[in-house]
């Protein structure tokens, strides 16, 4: 798992970007809010990463903050929204914003953010209200779910084992995270799918 890049910016062209690091060029895809604070070309970067795997690539995905990447990693949870439409999204909208979009059910805010229709802005506000109230998405806030936090990297790790993400939703659903570790909560996801 690549969690995180610290090397020189060789590129920025939106929504790509490539890093080099100690000689070997990452490339990643980041959303707007990500390439409003990268450096200039050649100056060093640090960037907080998800890897993506699929049946036809392996993408790595970058984000200035530890918020953007936690609130991508929640909303690629959500039925019907995929890393594109999370990028989207959060090209779109602060994470800090988001919540409040979802908090206040705003659906026209919602709505109109490119890619948002009307369906996908319901399911957003039903399946993300529960995650978001866990967590603190302020303007000055910190994340501060642990046992999220311990989801979302079990989540990820599943993935880049090649678990489908439907069979993920299902086989986390049925274990109990609270309190557990990323690899306790893995350990206890993989007993369930033997049985």
């Amino acid at each position: 798992m690549i969690g995180f890049l610290h090397g020189k910016l060789v590129s920025k062209q939106p929504p790509e970007l490539v890093i080099n690091v100690g000689g070997v060029g990452y490339e990643l895809f980041a959303p707007m809010s990500t390439f409003y604070e990268l450096p200039d070309i050649g100056e060093a970067v640090s960037v907080y990463t998800h890897l993506a795997v699929s049946e036809n690539a392996h993408t790595l995905y970058g984000f200035a903050g530890l918020k953007e990447r936690l609130m991508f990693r929640s909303l690629i949870k959500v039925s019907g929204v995929g890393p594109k439409l999370a990028m989207t999204i959060l090209s779109g909208i602060s994470p800090a914003e988001f919540a409040e979009a979802i908090a206040e059910r705003d659906i026209d805010r919602l709505v109109r953010l490119p890619g948002i229709g009307k369906k996908t802005a319901e399911r957003l506000l039903v399946e993300m209200k529960d995650t978001l109230a866990k967590l603190n998405f302020g303007p000055s806030g910190t994340v501060t779910s642990s046992s999220l936090d311990a989801s979302d990297e079990a989540f990820s790790a599943l993935q880049a084992l090649g678990y489908k993400e439907t069979e993920i939703r299902r086989l986390l659903k049925g274990v109990k995270a609270d309190g557990l570790s990323t690899e306790e909560l893995i350990r206890q996801t993989l007993k369930s799918s033997t049985r």
